[in-house]
């Protein structure tokens, strides 16, 4: 069991005040509260039991011994790089942010993993193997995660699109069918423009997931099926990098898992997809 920290870092910001003392002193001091009873906690943080207790409820965890066992999880597979990188500094030379961008998108990526039951994927998985027709939905640069999905299913037979205008998005929406999927991309969860998409999404009958941050959101509440991204972002950054590299990395899984269940049917479609483009391209350059 992993995740726990990263679990209580990311819903920090929504968590009631109440629990917050209890989370801060978590986060603070995670390899002596394992060994703390609910009391200790309590007491060391300067909350209450019933607090500590709500905090588990508020992350999504069925209790204080679940929590220890995640926090337990994060301890041991940390590797003594928790300060390998940082904030991008204005005259940071090209061989460090190589060396500190990658970490950082790493360790992204290994959280993200952590956080996601694979049972989850393969719901989404299963669905969207099924589906009649797949649905994108995407604001900002969680469009450009959007837009893949689109390519890479297309590719392989799947009829699909990806939309960020918001009227393209709720005529589509109120176009599906039970047995189709509406997939909302927003690291925040909070993106106003989806909430009514994956709202008529759902009053079609169609399968609705949704791959946010970790944490509580709005977006989560609302879809079938949750899958979630960690993102370590600076300060200074463009396009929020990590988070659309860990979107994409998702997305990567999906597709492949989706692809392989029907390997013959990939191959097919993928030759068929390459001939095209190379017999029209070949066509213009005659």
């Amino acid at each position: 069991m992993k995740g726990g920290l990263t679990l209580l870092r990311e819903s920090l910001p929504l968590i009631k005040p109440s629990e917050r003392n209890a989370a801060n002193y978590i986060l603070a001091h995670p390899a002596e509260v394992v060994k703390l009873s609910v009391q200790e906690l309590a007491g060391k943080s300067g909350s209450s039991e019933a607090a500590v207790i709500r905090l588990c409820k508020s992350i999504g965890v069925t209790g204080y011994r679940e929590l220890k066992l995640k926090i337990a999880g994060d301890l041991q597979n940390e590797s003594g790089n928790k300060n390998a990188f940082g904030e991008i500094k204005p005259n940071d030379t090209v061989a460090h942010l190589m060396e500190a961008i990658a970490e950082k998108h790493t360790q992204s990526i290994s959280q993200t993993m952590q956080v996601n039951e694979a049972v989850a994927i393969e719901q989404a998985v299963s669905m969207i193997s099924r589906a009649r027709k797949i649905d994108f939905y995407g604001v900002g640069a969680s469009y450009l995660v959007a837009e893949d999905g689109e390519q890479k299913f297309g590719r392989i037979g799947k009829w699909c699109t990806a939309y960020s205008d918001a009227h393209q998005q709720l005529a589509s929406a109120a176009n599906l069918t039970y047995g189709d999927v509406a997939f909302v991309i927003s690291y925040s969860g909070e993106t106003e423009q989806l909430l009514p998409v994956l709202k008529q999404a759902k009053e079609t009958g169609a399968t609705t997931i949704a791959m946010t941050k970790l944490g509580p959101n709005r977006l989560q509440e609302l879809a079938d099926i949750q899958l979630f991204t960690v993102a370590k972002e600076a300060r200074i950054r463009s396009a929020a990098t990590s988070s659309r590299i860990v979107q994409m990395y998702l997305m990567d899984i999906i597709y492949t898992a989706v692809a392989g269940r029907d390997y013959e049917h990939t191959i097919d479609a993928l030759e068929k997809s390459r001939q095209a483009i190379q017999q029209a391209f070949q066509t213009e350059q005659k």
